[in-house]
C-alpha cells in the first residue's frame, strides 16, 4: 500500500484507536510496581502516541502532498529526472501515459467536460524527463475549434510536493474549467508538474554547472515539447507560470530572466532567492554570476527590467515572506517597465487551503493577460 493510500490512513487511525482503548482496558492490570508493569506501561503509551503522530503525518501529508511515496519519504526516491536522449528521430517529446476526465465533471465526454492527461516530457536539449499532468478544456475537442490554438499556464508545486496534488488537492482543472464557463477566464490549457525534475534533489530551478539544467528546462524545452503536442500558442503572449513556494519563486525568476518565453508569472507564497542546504547541494559551484541571479532582489537592481507581468502573494499573519513580498513589489515599481499585481490576505498560513483561496483570482489574472494567435 502507498505512502498517500487511504487504506494506509484508514489502518494507521484505527491502529490509534485501538491502542488507545486497549490502554484504557489494560491499565489497571498494569499498576503494579514489577518491572513487567512497567515496560507494558511504557509500551502501551509509547505505541499509541506513535500510532497518533502516524495517523497526523499520513493526514497532513495527504492533505499537502509533501511526499508522493515511501522512498521519497525517507531519501530513497530514484526516478529519473535527468536521462541520455535516445529518442527516435520524429518522436514525440511528450508520451501520454493515461486520460481521464476532470474531477467533478459528470460526462465522461471530453468536448463537454475536458480531459487531465498524464504524460511524460522530454527535454530535447537539457535530456531532462519528468511526469506532468496536462489539463486540457472542453473546447480543444470541439470540432468548431480544431483550427484554434490555446493558451498556455505552467503550474508548479513547491519542494518536495506531487504534481498529483495539483489536480486532486489544490483542483486546477476543476477551478479553470468552472471559470471557464462562468464567463470569468478563457479556455486554457494547463500544464502542472513538479519543479523537482531530478528528484531528490531541490536544484530551485537553476541551471546547475555540470548537473541539471533546470531554468532552460522550464524556459525552452517545456515549451519546445508542449507546442510540438498540443495545439498551443506559441509565442510568449501566449504563455504563462505559476506556482507555490519553490514553484512560485522558479515561475517569478524564470519569467524575469525569460520574458521571450512567458509574458505573466504569478508566485503563490513564493521566496525571493535559492536557498543553500542540504536538499539543494552546491548549486552555483563558486559561479557568483549564477548565485546573484538566483536572487530576484539582485536581478530587479542590476539586470534590465523585463517587460513581464508578475503576481505575488503572501498575508499579513501567518506568512514568512510577507515583508520580503512588500520590498519585491516596491522593487518592481521603481522598474516602471515590469508590470506587479498582488494578493494580499489578511491570514493565511503556508498551505493548500490558504493557495485555494489565491488560485481562481490568480487564474482569471493570469487569463486577462495571455492572447493566443
Amino acid at each position: 500500500m502507498g505512502l498517500t493510500s487511504n487504506k494506509v490512513l484508514v489502518l494507521a487511525i484505527v491502529l490509534a484507536v485501538v491502542l488507545f482503548v486497549g490502554t484504557v482496558w489494560l491499565w489497571p492490570r498494569l499498576a503494579r510496581q514489577s518491572w513487567r508493569a512497567i515496560s507494558g506501561r511504557v509500551g502501551l503509551l509509547l505505541g499509541t502516541q506513535l500510532a497518533l503522530f502516524a495517523s497526523v503525518g499520513l493526514y497532513a501529508n495527504q492533505a499537502f502532498g509533501f511526499y508522493a511515496s515511501w522512498a521519497d519519504l525517507f531519501g530513497q526516491e530514484n526516478g529519473q529526472g535527468v536521462v541520455v536522449d535516445h529518442m527516435a528521430e520524429g518522436s514525440s517529446p511528450v508520451h501520454v501515459v493515461s486520460a481521464s476526465r476532470v474531477i467533478g465533471a459528470s460526462s465522461p465526454l471530453p468536448q463537454v467536460a475536458g480531459q487531465v492527461q498524464k504524460v511524460d516530457i522530454i527535454g530535447r536539449t537539457t535530456h531532462i524527463a519528468t511526469p506532468a499532468f496536462v489539463y486540457l478544456p472542453p473546447e480543444y475537442f470541439q470540432p468548431q475549434n480544431r483550427a484554434r490554438k490555446f493558451p498556455v499556464s505552467v503550474v508548479l508545486t513547491g519542494y518536495p510536493g506531487t504534481a498529483q496534488a495539483l489536480v486532486d488537492k489544490l483542483h486546477y482543472p476543476t477551478t479553470a474549467q468552472q471559470l471557464a464557463r462562468q464567463g470569468k477566464m478563457q479556455p486554457m490549457i494547463l500544464v502542472m508538474l513538479r519543479p523537482t525534475v531530478a528528484p531528490p534533489r531541490d536544484t530551485e530551478c537553476v541551471d546547475v554547472p555540470g548537473g541539471p539544467q533546470t531554468e532552460t528546462f522550464f524556459a525552452k524545452d517545456l515549451r519546445d515539447s508542449v507546442v510540438a503536442h498540443y495545439r498551443v500558442d506559441k509565442t510568449p503572449a501566449g504563455w504563462g507560470i505559476v506556482g507555490d513556494s519553490t514553484g512560485g519563486y522558479c515561475a517569478l525568476k524564470i519569467a524575469m530572466h525569460h520574458p521571450a518565453s512567458y509574458a505573466a508569472a504569478a508566485g503563490l507564497s513564493p521566496y525571493y532567492k535559492a536557498p543553500i542546504d542540504p536538499t539543494t547541494g552546491d548549486l552555483f559551484r563558486g559561479n557568483e554570476n549564477l548565485r546573484n541571479r538566483a536572487d530576484l532582489f539582485w536581478d530587479l537592481k542590476h539586470l534590465t527590467a523585463p517587460e513581464t507581468s508578475l503576481l505575488v502573494t503572501s498575508s499579513k499573519v501567518g506568512e514568512h515572506n510577507y515583508k520580503d513580498t512588500l520590498k519585491f513589489i516596491k522593487s518592481v515599481q521603481d522598474t516602471n517597465v515590469t508590470r506587479i499585481s498582488s494578493i494580499i490576505l489578511p491570514s493565511g498560513g503556508h498551505n493548500f487551503h490558504t493557495w485555494q483561496r489565491e488560485i481562481p483570482s490568480m487564474l482569471q489574472w493570469m487569463s486577462e493577460r495571455l492572447v493566443a494567435h
